[in-house]
């Protein structure tokens, strides 16, 4: 009996253990079947990546790897700079010299900061030159950057390190790129800037001694991503930043041959070798910039091409082209699954009143959308303590991973410059490589290690199902209640929602793209052309005759006082103006002498009533003419005018009244030979000029009463236009010239396929 039992128990757990094995054949086989499947089906797919659509271009990367959150990233970025020959260029958002690089495994006082470490590096290398590219950022911002960088101080301290804030964009937007390379031979981008309160471990442990700032205060667990790559793509990242570079200062950069060893970071393991990289793309249009969306088309070809498994990363939720993307997906009967890693809250009242505003609106249309329940959005929370996601990360079943700098809001989408890198598998080894990385993303946030989650999708066939499996621990991802406002409701109070994430450019700034001149041109101001013989002959007579000394301010002031207190004194004014349009007489001069002569009240009346006159009159006669003969003596810069008035209204003309581009009369002969609407021309010319004539009448009554008599509040009303207006005409300078005056294409040739 003895002997029969242990012959039972024998063969028992002979045939438990074969029973585990062939179910661990067979999960090996159906994983192959299904990786062969999906490898058959993109041979027939049409690739995601297309040059110039979907991506700038594509390059072969020798190595790529996923650096996930800033330790990591920090500690690659400088192993790779130590072992820089030629050049090193940072491109970002934000930047700070005190950021503390290393702090872990008792690193920390080897590197104290990033600018001593930077100043160190090139110490050590005299053929190091290193260029740094800032975003000259908005005031809003001032309380959370470093106050040197504004004057550029902190990078003063070596004449190879080269410190250049970037304003080459249009108004409200940014420059959100966050990408380093070095010698064109390793590149990083991702999410993360060189600066504060982005350091973290992948354990986001909820107290951390490590996790502080600058000034010594600690911040919240932080997670982001970033994407390291060698070799082409790397290059390709070069020249970007020598572009921007080149539009920022003026400055052509050499590129440099890729010689020598190539500087990967020792302790990072690639997880792609010989793969080729996208760069994508988002470019407002300004100055001779043209517009580039391939960020946005990249991720609705993605998002269109999923079978399986959408999954995102984001620090906003407001693209309403991505938005509608993943609607039209949850619209398939058996479209992908959804999953939406976003932070509870964004960071700041003002963004949690806005951001979080659109985002709760964007939120609540997918979940109309979300018939078969194929959508969850989660936020990550570590011992109680949420987690700020700051990572941009798309990946498309085991297909593509796109990590760049783009958000998914409308600002990423085609208003501020971002840069993504992206994957798309070509053989089952990078298909692979996507999967593990989806994973591991996925075990950081479920406190699980990759295999687990590899095994539970295995199973399950579904990422839903593997979260809500394996959640509950202290590191877990919690179920984002998308119906839960803000406290301020930012959409609530304003009429147009694109005011809270613009995708577009405001008005004044497309208008001055029209008349955007090579900076390296003699002439520093913008000439109007002058379109009929009889204006040119007034012109040169006003130049090199009497005239000009006829009609001065001290005529025109002793005629006015005059005619003072007479019954015709308003017609008289106004006549002065009609004639002084049909002269081209500067505006600017009728406006003082008006604010001379008269109290201001009467001043503002008369001046802003006889310049609506002489436009009316001006009008008349170019409408007479007509376009054909106003067109064969216009200049080119009158024809851009001409194109941005083609689909006028009341904000355009109010625009081109406030652009020292077009004289008033030639505009005021434009007008009415290009037959635009009188009742638009009348108004956009009345809320154009009203603010200019109100500041030309205060100016001059107070510099009157400032002369007559010497006080402190006149004095300081005049000393406070008078910076106003220098403002004012130094950024409209700046504007309308280009640093260099070339285009990508001019500055480092033409795309090759």
């Amino acid at each position: 009996m003895k002997i029969q039992y242990r012959l039972h128990c024998f063969f028992g757990s002979l045939s438990s253990i074969m029973s585990k094995i062939m179910n661990q054949i067979k999960q090996l086989q159906a994983r192959r079947s299904t990786t062969r499947t999906l490898d058959r089906k993109r041979v027939s797919d049409k690739p995601i990546m297309e040059p110039g659509v979907t991506c700038w271009r594509v390059a072969k990367a020798g190595r790529a790897a996923f650096l996930i959150d800033a330790a990591s990233y920090f500690e690659s970025l400088v192993s790779t700079i130590r072992q820089a020959r030629s050049h090193v260029y940072i491109a970002s958002w934000d930047i700070d010299s005190r950021t503390r690089l290393l702090r872990r495994n008792g690193s920390e006082g080897r590197t104290d900061n990033l600018g001593k470490f930077l100043k160190a590096t090139v110490q050590k290398n005299p053929r190091l030159e290193i260029y740094i590219l800032s975003w000259d950022f908005a005031v809003i911002y001032v309380l959370e950057r470093e106050w040197l960088p504004i004057f550029g101080r902190s990078w003063k301290a070596h004449r190879r390190i080269h410190f250049r804030k970037d304003s080459e964009h249009p108004l409200g937007a940014c420059q959100h790129q966050k990408f380093v390379v070095v010698d064109d031979a390793v590149a990083f981008c991702g999410g993360i800037d060189l600066t504060r309160n982005r350091w973290d471990t992948p354990e986001h442990r909820r107290f951390d001694s490590r996790r502080i700032d600058p000034d010594g205060k600690a911040y919240a667990p932080f997670h982001d991503v970033q994407m390291a790559v060698d070799g082409n793509a790397a290059s390709l990242l070069g020249d970007l930043f020598r572009n921007r570079w080149l539009r920022a200062s003026g400055q052509r950069l050499a590129a440099s041959e890729n010689r020598g060893a190539i500087p990967w970071p020792r302790a990072v393991e690639p997880d792609f070798s010989d793969v080729p990289v996208g760069v994508a793309r988002t470019l407002p249009p300004y100055k001779d910039q043209e517009e580039v969306r391939e960020v946005e088309a990249l991720y609705q070809a993605a998002a269109a091409s999923a079978r399986k498994y959408i999954y995102i990363e984001s620090q906003y939720l407001t693209s309403a082209a991505v938005v509608n993307a993943l609607a039209e997906s949850l619209k398939k009967p058996s479209g992908p699954e959804i999953v939406l890693v976003l932070p509870k809250e964004s960071s700041g009242w003002l963004e949690q009143s806005t951001m979080d505003s659109l985002r709760m609106r964007m939120l609540e249309h997918l979940k109309t959308m979300d018939h078969s329940g194929r959508m969850r959005t989660f936020y990550p929370v570590s011992d109680g303590q949420d987690i700020y996601v700051h990572s941009k990360v798309l990946v498309i079943d085991d297909r593509l991973v796109r990590i760049g700098s783009s958000n998914l809001s409308n600002r990423s989408m085609a208003f501020d410059s971002e840069c993504d890198l992206v994957i798309e598998a070509t053989n089952e080894t990078v298909s692979e490589g996507i999967a593990r990385f989806r994973n591991r993303l996925l075990a950081e946030h479920l406190g699980s290690n990759p295999e687990s989650v590899s095994k539970r999708i295995l199973e399950t066939g579904s990422l839903i199902r593997t979260i809500e499996e394996l959640s509950g621990s202290s590191r877990t991802l919690e179920l984002l209640d998308c119906a839960q406002k803000p406290w301020l409701d930012g959409v609530s109070l304003v009429q147009d929602p694109g005011l809270l994430d613009p995708e577009r450019p405001v008005e004044l700034d497309r208008m001055l793209d029209h008349f955007t001149q090579d900076g390296r041109s003699k002439y520093k101001l913008l000439k109007p052309a002058l379109f009929f013989t009889l204006l040119l002959g007034l012109s040169a007579a006003w130049r090199w005759t009497p005239l000009s000394e006829w009609i001065s301010i001290g005529s025109l002031t002793s005629w006015a006082e005059s005619i003072k207190g007479t019954p015709f004194m308003p017609l008289a004014v106004i006549g002065v103006y009609i004639a002084g349009g049909v002269f081209m007489l500067p505006v600017t001069l009728l406006v003082t002498t008006t604010a001379i002569v008269f109290n201001p009240l009467l001043s503002f009346i008369y001046a802003l009533g006889g310049c609506l006159a002489s436009a009316l009159f001006c009008y008349g006669i170019g409408a007479k003419l007509g376009k054909e003969t106003v067109g064969k003596f216009a200049g080119s810069r009158l024809h851009r005018l001409n194109r941005w008035l083609s689909d006028p209204g009341i904000v355009s003309i109010a625009i081109a009244r406030n652009v020292p581009v077009v004289p008033f009369s030639i505009l005021n002969l434009l007008a009415g030979a290009w037959q635009i609407r009188l009742k638009d021309y009348l108004l956009g010319t009345a809320i154009g000029m009203a603010p200019g004539i109100l500041v030309i009448t205060v100016f001059t009554d107070r510099l009157i009463a400032a002369v007559k008599k010497p006080q402190l509040g006149n004095i300081a009303v005049i000393a406070g236009i008078a910076v106003g207006l220098a403002i004012m005409m130094w950024w409209f300078k700046k504007r309308l010239f280009t640093s260099g005056g070339n285009r990508m294409e001019k500055a480092i040739g033409k795309p090759e396929g």
